[in-house]
């Protein structure tokens, strides 16, 4: 008998005390009914606390010049789009959103870009005080960033950077966690990638763009999809660096709504079209979310 023409090979037949012992061992890893009821009971539980703010947020930004009167403020009832009219209508707040969206999606370029190629580095060549470096920088996690503001600020003051976009770009670039994750994930793919790649003549800047990026875009989206999220909410450093309000981003320019006595329903309102485009980016990453919960590695 030729090799084609070989007879596959037969299971064993499981005796009946195996196929006992099998179905007792399948049964024992199955959910029962009342674990399955609990478990769907408190995962619903849990997603109505999560959805209850920005439920409520919406309804009442969709009540506008009505007295707050809980629990009946949020009956959907009566509701009227004009506070996000007056809100959209307003030029102040396409400048805050515009002036978001350039702060959020540069930063997110540059710090993918830094920490690529600096996890990059880290993880694939060989140089002398490599680890020592990668630890040094890595230590900047445990700084709180109201510890080196001051002198952030007078550094970019002196620099000129106060009330322009570089200045409120350019201290966050650094990101110690982004290049360590950046990394930990480039440390994961195989050398022989990057040995055959120069064998072939390949350079360092066409094995990065050629190779590792592609490789990369379940942890840059990911990572991605944080930095913008960091940058969109945040606060403090916007605050400081834009003096005026043609300067400010949506987080400043909505909390200054608070000090001109402008409606809840106007603000919240303000809130719901700052949420979206949060929403847009991680519905735009969520493939590679999945990818990445999933396990990611090279596909043949």
């Amino acid at each position: 008998m030729t090799l084609t023409q070989q007879a596959p090979t037969s299971v064993p037949e499981l005796t009946p005390n195996q196929r006992r012992r099998k179905a007792r061992a399948d049964a024992a890893f199955e959910p029962r009914l009342g674990g399955k009821i609990l478990k769907w009971i408190f995962l619903s539980l849990a997603a109505m606390v999560t959805f209850f703010p920005f439920f409520a947020m919406v309804v009442i930004a969709l009540k506008p010049g009505m007295a707050i009167d809980f629990p009946g403020s949020l009956m959907p009832t009566n509701l009227s789009g004009d506070a996000f009219k007056e809100v959209l209508s307003s030029g102040q707040l396409m400048t805050w959103t515009k002036n978001t969206l350039i702060y959020s999606v540069v930063s997110v370029v540059l710090v993918l870009i830094l920490a690529s190629m600096a996890g990059y580095a880290f993880a694939k060549k060989k140089f002398p005080g490599r680890e020592a470096m990668f630890w040094s920088f890595l230590a900047m996690v445990m700084v709180p960033f109201h510890v080196t503001l001051i002198p952030t600020f007078i550094f970019m003051a002196k620099m000129g950077g106060i009330g322009t976009y570089w200045g409120l770009i350019l201290p966050s670039i650094a990101n110690a966690q982004a290049v360590f994750l950046m990394r930990q994930f480039i440390q994961g793919l195989p050398d022989e990638l990057f040995e055959a790649a120069k064998i072939d003549g390949a350079s360092e800047m066409r094995i990065f763009f050629r190779i590792v990026l592609p490789l990369c875009k379940p942890v840059l989206a990911t990572l991605g999809v944080f930095v913008f999220l960091w940058h969109w909410n945040d606060f403090l450093w916007p605050m400081i660096v834009g003096r005026t309000s043609e300067m400010w981003t949506l987080t400043v320019g909505i909390s200054s709504m608070h000090q001109q006595n402008v409606p809840l329903s106007t603000v919240l309102a303000g809130s719901v079209i700052a949420l979206l485009p949060i929403m847009m980016a991680y519905l735009m990453a969520q493939r590679y979310f999945q990818e990445g919960v999933a396990g990611t590695g090279i596909k043949g």
